[in-house]
């Protein structure tokens, strides 16, 4: 009997004793609140890519006949104008196929003469019967080929002539010289296609980007979008551009689909060169206007939360008429909780764009509204210490790091 009523008090001093330290823990807790204030943000939703810079005009200059090269006037980064001499064949066998073709329409003349006297004769001897109709039409068969041999002489004296001016290459625009393919001496042959002697290129001060965007990107590309991007040459520097083409040709590599997007980009200090490669940022969507945070938009109290705010009387109101509209909630509407004067209220807000970290709100919220990113328990040692700890603890996400920022924009 004594035993048992020893276990019954000893067992009565350990309640005591936890319901002491359960009062003390929840004397020891306090609420801690993080809250966001509404202002102006900009959402940039943007579009990665690769690319290479190159001319907005290039062109290959090459030769139409074969011969070897016998001058060459320009070199690399020559700047050239059109129409200027750039280079020059040896002319010796394209000057003999010139007088050649001389000798055969002179050739050619004399037996058309002579065709010609022949057919009159024939013809006056068969008008007078005193020549048969055979020797009449071979007469005229003469005269007939005579004259298409003429023909003949003349086209291939007019070919051989400019042949002989295609010795002389020149320049089809005004531009730089990127490329040299030649030197004198060398032999080039134009019988199955025309070999390429000078690359050059119109402006350099007018450059373009082609840029592979990946298939899954390019459904939010749009002509006439703003471009930024870098070249490891200049690391600090950023450059801007606009695009300019959307190319439908797919290009496949390693099962990869791309596509090829035309960048123009200004380079009025030339410091954008042939060849480079461009990291490439393409802005697809640029929305400003008042902006929550993401993670208010997944924060829901816990009833713990709201029975703190029920017992200092700074009751959770209106849990079931949102503050947006009155009535009922809209289809494509998201529910924030709003901070005022202690009193903590759901509303519900339409949203638009998001770049993963804010959303722009059509309507719902004000300049200026508290709205609650989140609402725990601590105790106040773990705020103390976190305090202590961190003197230069952030305010909450956007306050000054990007909302700041996004003012200036």
């Amino acid at each position: 009997m004594k035993k048992r009523r020893k276990l019954i008090w000893a067992l009565a001093a350990v309640a005591v004793i936890v319901i002491s330290v359960i009062i003390l823990m929840h004397d020891d807790e306090e609420l801690v609140v993080r809250t966001y204030t509404v202002e102006n943000y900009t959402v940039i939703n943007t579009v990665t890519a690769t690319g290479t810079i190159q001319p907005v005009e290039q062109v290959t200059v090459g030769t139409q006949v074969s011969g070897e090269i016998d001058k060459i006037f320009v070199d690399y980064n020559s700047e050239v104008k059109k129409g200027q001499i750039l280079a020059e064949l040896d002319k010796s066998n394209l000057q003999e196929n010139v007088r050649q073709a001389e000798a055969s329409l002179k050739s050619a003349e004399s037996e058309l003469e002579y065709s010609s006297g022949n057919f009159e004769r024939t013809k006056l001897l068969y008008e007078a019967n005193a020549t048969t109709k055979v020797n009449y039409e071979e007469a005229r068969n003469d005269l007939v080929k005579a004259e298409t041999q003429l023909q003949n002489a003349k086209s291939n004296l007019d070919q051989a002539k400019v042949n002989l001016g295609y010795a002389e290459i020149y320049s089809p625009i005004d531009g730089v010289v990127l490329s040299r393919e030649v030197e004198e001496g060398q032999t080039v042959a134009a019988s199955y296609s025309t070999p390429t002697l000078f690359t050059i290129a119109n402006d350099l001060t007018q450059m373009k980007v082609e840029a592979d965007v990946d298939e899954a990107d390019i459904g939010q590309v749009k002509e006439g979008q703003k471009v930024e991007f870098t070249v490891d040459a200049y690391i600090n520097d950023v450059f801007h551009g606009e695009v300019q083409q959307i190319r439908l040709e797919p290009t496949t590599t390693n099962n990869v689909v791309t596509y090829t997007v035309i960048i123009e980009a200004p380079n009025p200090d030339y410091k954008l060169l042939p060849g480079m490669t461009a990291s490439v940022t393409i802005v697809t969507e640029e929305h400003s206007g008042l902006a929550v945070p993401v993670e208010a938009l997944n924060f829901t109290p816990s009833q713990k939360v709201m029975e703190s705010f029920d017992k200092n009387d700074a009751r959770v109101k209106n849990s079931h008429a949102p503050a947006m509209m009155p009535g009922k909630k809209n289809r494509d509407s998201e529910m924030v909780w709003v901070l005022n004067e202690g009193v903590m209220t759901p509303r519900f807000i339409s949203t638009d764009i998001s770049d993963g970290v804010y959303k722009i709100v059509r309507n719902g919220v004000a300049e200026g509204d508290s709205i609650v990113l989140s609402a725990n328990f601590v105790t106040k040692k773990q705020k103390t210490s976190r305090q202590d700890s961190n003197p230069f603890m952030p305010t909450p996400p956007g306050r000054k790091n990007n909302n700041d920022k996004n003012k200036s924009k």
